[in-house]
């Protein structure tokens, strides 16, 4: 169907030429690191998020090590297992205890009574994520945290652009942080943002990003390099130009994917609330192999051989990696575990045309039809 190939993702920047003139600005003016670009970044940022702090940062993995660490944060960290593993990993190398807790069964996001159930005594922050640029049960989440005398914080590496309830994600908990690698909606290449409301977070945040140095080299505490150089806030800056155009689109594909493919047995969505608004960083669907007759991963294959790239999030789900087995011993997540084996995102890029959603619908439907159909007919009751 795609002997080209049709990519997962695909990057964009509206006006490359203009970009190229203001890198060698930049490369000219010899300050290629702790310099204006990062400040116009981070201004434009808090603006657009309406926070008061923004601070730049090499990573989003960085930058949630960086606010575990200003905060202080220590004992158990409780999050989801349904997550990208550099969510667990943040915690984890700031050696706190990743606690994993069970996802709602519609959003995928981080299960409230989940979390409060696997509350401890030695708890003191839960650290959430916005699934795919949905947001998460901000409200409920915070409940617990309240309740509880614990902090909260949000890996938003999926959310930059993403709506809560009409309030834009990022000035929610203690901290939200957000990545800017290619596949992300605001893009940097390699980078992230730390947004909060909290003033000595964020006074922390800036010297930790820098050794934990204010300047004078007495170090306050025991911060790492997560700079984000000049060079990647001003791709970043470039990419603001139409992020609001971009997410519009996005979200019209999505709507068109749910159309396409609104007919066939076996392939649902994760629910998107209507007054919030997802990023659609991926476009992800649920196959039921007992509707659909062929898994998640068979399916993946099948759409590879037409020449369509998928990727199978998240599989297996943190909590099943090896590196945490130990720390997971005995965790009980059946939703995450749901999700984890029907999990497939397709293809979703702001210049994707309608015409290559419905193709990839069709290729759906039809191996649905044809593959699906004949191995659930011709499998043995034994298999």
């Amino acid at each position: 169907m795609f002997p080209d190939g049709l990519p997962l993702a695909r990057p964009r920047i509206a006006d490359p030429g203009r970009l190229a003139r203001e890198l060698e600005r930049i490369v000219s003016s010899e300050v290629l690191t702790n310099g204006p670009t990062v400040e116009r970044l981070e201004a434009r940022a808090a603006d657009y998020l309406g926070v008061r702090h923004c601070i730049a940062v090499a990573s989003c993995t960085t930058g949630l090590m960086l606010v575990l660490r200003a905060a202080e944060v220590s004992g158990d960290v409780i999050v989801p297992s349904f997550t990208f593993a550099a969510t667990a990993h943040a915690v984890a190398w700031s050696g706190l205890r990743p606690v994993f807790a069970d996802v709602d069964p519609e959003t995928l996001t981080l299960s409230p009574l989940s979390a409060e159930r696997a509350i401890g005594v030695r708890t003191s922050a839960i650290l959430a994520t916005h699934i795919f640029g949905a947001p998460c049960d901000v409200e409920g989440l915070a409940g617990v945290a309240r309740r509880n005398g614990i902090s909260l914080f949000f890996d938003a590496a999926h959310g930059f652009g993403a709506k809560r309830a009409g309030t834009m994600v990022g000035g929610s908990g203690a901290a939200e942080v957000f990545s800017l690698t290619p596949t992300k909606t605001l893009i940097a290449g390699e980078g992230g943002i730390i947004a909060t409301n909290d003033d000595l977070l964020a006074e922390r945040c800036r010297i930790g990003r820098n050794y934990g140095n204010p300047g004078d080299y007495d170090c306050r505490f025991v911060g790492l390099n997560g700079r984000m150089s000049e060079l990647h806030a001003a791709v970043a800056l470039a990419s603001f130009d139409d992020l609001e155009e971009r997410i519009a689109r996005r979200n019209e594909l999505a709507a068109r994917y749910r159309e396409v493919l609104a007919t066939v047995p076996g392939v649902e969505f994760p629910l998107v609330r209507d007054d919030d608004r997802s990023t659609y960083k991926d476009l992800s669907i649920l196959v039921d192999d007992r509707a659909f007759g062929l898994t998640a991963d068979g399916l993946a294959e099948a759409l590879e051989a037409e020449g369509i790239e998928t990727r199978r999030y998240y599989a297996p789900p943190v909590h099943r990696m090896r590196s945490y087995r130990a720390v997971a011993a005995g965790v009980d997540l059946p939703v995450t575990d749901a999700a984890a084996a029907e999990s497939l995102s397709i293809p979703l890029w702001t210049d994707m045309t309608e015409d290559q959603v419905a193709q990839v619908g069709e290729a759906i439907r039809t191996i649905g039809e044809q593959l699906g159909r004949v191995g659930a007919v011709t499998a043995s009751p034994d298999d």
